[in-house]
């Protein structure tokens, strides 16, 4: 419940100061968290990065500003952060579809992006299973793609990377090579700055040889929170993620490490409602 409370305060800060300098380490600070587990919640909760709803917000008072004030095109973009009229166009129109010069025009069509908040409600009815595993850094063996953040991309990349891996077979290979943990997807290698990530699928290396074309991926030694999820793929996993940054963060008292996070899928049907995967958190105690 305060976790929560402190991600809308957060968001007030946010809110606050969209006309000036934001700082998104300055951000998670409000909400007494790293940086990155700040990101991380964010994006979880919401749907969107943190830059890309700030973004989106700015762009959304530049349109109110220029619709209802004399103020220049270029005193606008640099008070929301663009520093040329052609990056700020580009951006503009990208959100708005339209100029911003064309704004003040009979007629024209904007879109709002609302501001957020949080619903603070009260939970737990449901216990949450998990347990702690320390473990060494291994290496991974697969194949990888990298995705964006940006509007849900990776919602759409990832599933597609899946579907071509069953087609290709290499979930398959991977399987004949996999260990105790299965066949895995993995985020990791999470750029911020460019709001991209690197998705992974794979299994722990073995010590006989593995295909050449294959990539390699290390996973640093970590301290894991590893929750079970019982049912058909992806509905009951992504319950577990839901529930994992809505509930489980916020009443322990872990954090997010910053390292990469890890579905493990055992064999048998994804889509059996029996089925069993897990998930794989890098955690250090706040």
């Amino acid at each position: 419940m305060e976790a929560l409370n402190r991600m809308a305060e957060s968001l007030m800060y946010m809110e606050d100061r969209l006309g000036t300098d934001l700082n998104v380490e300055d951000v998670a600070k409000i909400a007494c968290m790293s940086k990155f587990h700040y990101q991380r919640m964010f994006t979880m909760l919401t749907g969107f990065t943190v830059a890309e709803y700030i973004r989106k917000r700015r762009l959304t008072l530049a349109a109110q500003e220029l619709l209802h004030s004399n103020t220049k095109v270029i005193d606008v973009a640099l008070k929301y952060g663009y520093e040329t009229p052609e990056s700020f166009s580009k951006a503009f129109r990208k959100v708005h579809g339209l100029s911003p010069s064309s704004v003040r025009k009979h007629d024209r069509q904007l879109k709002a992006f609302p501001k957020l908040s949080f619903q603070i409600q009260l939970k737990g009815d449901e216990e949450m299973d998990y347990r702690i595993v320390e473990k060494e850094a291994f290496s991974v063996i697969g194949k990888s793609i990298k995705t964006s953040l940006v509007d849900g991309q990776n919602k759409i990349d990832v599933p597609a990377f899946w579907e071509e891996s069953l087609n290709n077979g290499l979930d398959d290979k991977l399987a004949v090579y996999a260990g105790e943990m299965g066949v895995m997807g993995i985020c990791m290698e999470f750029d911020k700055e460019q709001e991209q990530v690197r998705y992974f699928i794979g299994a722990e290396k073995p010590n006989k040889g593995v295909p050449e074309t294959w990539e390699e991926g290390l996973i640093p030694a970590a301290t894991w929170a590893v929750f079970p999820v019982n049912g058909p793929m992806p509905g009951a996993i992504q319950r577990v993620w839901e529930r994992i940054f809505s509930e489980w963060f916020p009443s322990t008292g872990y954090e997010h490490a910053g390292g990469p996070e890890i579905e493990a899928y055992t064999n048998g049907d994804p889509y059996h409602e029996n089925y069993y995967s897990e998930i794989w958190i890098p955690i250090v105690k706040n």
